[in-house]
């Protein structure tokens, strides 16, 4: 049934159809027939709606030309806004040098890589393709006699490397341990590979040549030892800054002496620092210089190469966001690599963490970027490419900045983001160290069943992993210390670890007696220095289901082929670090002591040190009791106050001239 008119009907109410009495047109029939009171007012209303519109428009006039004029000359203003900033810069680079050189020296240093690549970039976009061009009938000329000059190249370097090490190790013999350990663990991994006749020795070789090199760089040549130092330096004066802001919120009595507030807190500062510099694409930019340079040299694949590098600054489960996008289609191998880079290294922020425990800077920042190309490579000997990948022809992947909006919304994200690893640490401490404490204390009981005294996870790991140590380089007395460390860190974490080796080297610095009866008090410097090494790397029992966790989240369905290959990544990171302490024993150079005649006649006695301890025992070493007369030997016999320096050690240090 439907009325007629503008009345509603039953059809039209149940298809929807509007009230025609609450629409525009029923309101202008109504206004036409009733008449409108308020047409006067309305249109007065208009009219001035109307002029402060027009005000408005007037008084926004020249924002909008302003607006239009730089929209429409944005790269002239750009270029003119960067030209500025240069010339400003460059006034306060010629201001610094000219006061101070050698003091803006790692100024000159660090604008001279940006220029660099700021030159490389310009000429590659201008004139690579025109270079590329002019260099093509040699490019043909070598890879037609590259067979044999590939070889040829190959022999000389050989040759060079073994005259090198002759010469190198014929002052200490002790590193030709280290080079067997190497050699040994190239090898056993070799013997783990999944397909032997698809290794890519080129991947392999250049992986293992750049870690050499740069090893070498690091710990032999000044440049190299003056340039690490100085960063060392300038992370630790960086990470102090840290005490601003927990002193504030936790008070100094706090930080000075409970360990949660001294050294978690910097795990907060540094991951604010990370995310801020990840929003302003610094990261960004020098994780693709790195993976380029890794890339062109070993032939590898864009995303695992990125991967990799990534690791070198973040963490297992941060890395493999950089490559997204790129996960669900990478190969077996590829998933492999960057599993193995994870293991490898360790993020920026931890690393901040151990340096605060009085661990070597410089040797953490080594490590980590040694294990880059060592990881790379041995991740393509134990997983060989037998797949063909889809980025194999890929120049380059795309990275973004992140969605946050300025760099105050990147600063807060970082330190929240930081709250959940805190707490992922501190709680790992207390389950890990309650854990090592029940399982010590279950070993005791068991042994004592059986008269053996003392028995732990420690001293389980002292024996297990005993001869592993040695082949790395460590003394045959220290070896059973850095094998406890080394069982800590892949069994438990690597941050109990370096809380013990924290341990150890304090007590060497403060000159405590070497053996506190049948137990060792600290290791020697060169073990020290290979147990960093060694200890540097995610490679431990529990990361496994941090980085199943992380990639799974990434790429669910393939959370089969995640799982197949994370033991084989594991064993890959833990040789990649044992690889890295080989060559830090292999370059290791003994710090010298001085002149401790000098040292002596300087020093006060009151407390002891490292160096005091090594001149005792060089003094103690030189003295000669017979028939009661005591004399001294060497350099010694000529000072006056031997004896009494004797005296004064005997009064720290048990020896028999006591």
């Amino acid at each position: 049934l439907e009325m007629e008119g503008n009345q509603i009907t039953l059809d039209s109410l149940e298809k929807g159809t509007d009230n025609p009495a609450f629409s525009f047109e029923g309101e202008k029939r109504h206004y036409e027939e009733c008449g409108d009171p308020c047409s006067g007012s309305q249109e007065d209303r208009k009219e001035g709606k109307g002029r402060f519109s027009s005000y408005c428009r007037k008084a926004l006039q020249p924002a909008s030309k302003a607006t239009h004029f730089c929209k429409a000359h944005g790269k002239v203003l750009r270029r003119v806004v960067l030209g500025l900033l240069g010339v400003a810069y460059l006034c306060y680079f010629i201001a610094a040098c000219y006061l101070s050189f050698q003091r803006a020296l790692a100024l000159v240093v660090m604008t001279a890589v940006v220029a660099f690549f700021i030159c490389w970039d310009i000429f590659k976009k201008h004139y690579g393709a025109k270079v590329l061009l002019l260099l093509r009938p040699i490019g043909k000329c070598i890879q037609k006699s590259w067979l044999w000059l590939k070889w040829l190249l190959c022999v000389a370097l050989l040759a060079g490397l073994v005259v090198w090490l002759v010469l190198d190790t014929g002052r200490n013999p002790e590193q030709l341990i280290s080079l067997g350990g190497f050699c040994f663990l190239v090898l056993f991994l070799f013997a783990c590979s999944k397909h032997h006749g698809a290794v890519s020795w080129r991947a392999v070789l250049w992986g293992l040549g750049l870690e050499f090199l740069l090893a070498l760089f690091v710990l032999r040549t000044t440049p190299g030892i003056q340039a690490f130092q100085w960063l060392g330096d300038q992370i630790q004066y960086f990470l102090g800054y840290t005490t601003a802001g927990s002193s504030f919120v936790f008070g100094n009595t706090l930080i000075e002496e409970i360990f949660a507030f001294q050294a978690l807190p910097i795990i907060v500062f540094f991951s604010c620092v990370m995310s801020m510099l990840y929003y302003l694409g610094v990261m960004q930019w020098l994780i693709l210089k790195i993976s380029w340079i890794l890339q062109v040299s070993m032939g590898t694949t864009p995303t695992e190469t990125l991967s990799v590098a990534g690791n070198i600054f973040v963490g297992q489960s941060e890395a493999p966001l950089l490559i997204r996008p790129y996960l669900i289609d990478m190969t077996l191998s590829e998933i492999h690599a960057v599993m193995t880079g994870g293991f490898s290294t360790i993020a920026g922020s931890v690393m901040g963490a151990y340096i605060s425990f009085g661990i070597d800077a410089a040797s953490l920042i080594a490590a980590s970027v040694m294990a880059a190309p060592c990881a790379l490579a041995m991740a393509k000997l134990v997983y060989p490419e037998v797949e063909e990948s889809k980025f194999k022809g890929k120049a380059s992947i795309r990275l973004s900045r992140g969605e946050e909006q300025n760099i105050l919304e990147a600063a807060s994200n970082g330190a929240a983001a930081s709250v959940g690893l805190v707490a992922n640490i501190a709680a790992n401490l207390i389950a890990f160290l309650a854990v090592l404490a029940f399982i010590n204390a279950a070993l005791r009981w068991f042994g004592e069943m059986v008269d053996i005294e003392g028995l732990t996870f420690q001293v389980i790991c002292s024996y297990v992993l005993m001869p592993v140590a040695f082949l790395m380089g460590a003394d045959w007395a220290d070896s059973p210390v850095v094998a406890e460390l080394l069982g800590i860190k892949i069994f438990l974490n690597e941050f109990v670890a370096y809380q013990q080796l924290a341990t150890y080297k304090k007590n060497r610095l403060m000159g405590l007696e070497e053996w506190d009866g049948n137990r060792k008090q600290w290791i020697s410097e060169r073990a020290e220095s290979i147990t960093t090494f060694a200890l540097c790397g995610f490679a431990n029992l529990s990361s496994i289901g941090i980085t199943l966790g992380a990639l799974t989240s990434i790429a669910p369905q393939r959370k089969g082929d995640f799982a197949s290959v994370v033991l084989r990544a594991l064993l890959t990171g833990i040789c990649v670090s044992m690889l890295n302490a080989c060559l830090a024993g292999l370059l290791h150079v003994p710090t010298q002591v001085g002149d401790c005649t000098m040292f002596f006649s300087t020093t006060n006695f009151n407390s002891t040190s490292y160096t005091m301890y090594t001149c005792c025992k060089q003094l103690f070493a030189s003295s000669v009791l017979q028939n009661g007369t005591l004399s001294f030997t060497g350099s010694w016999a000529e000072q006056a106050d031997s004896v009494l320096w004797l005296r004064e050690c005997c009064m720290h240090y048990n020896h028999t001239s006591c």
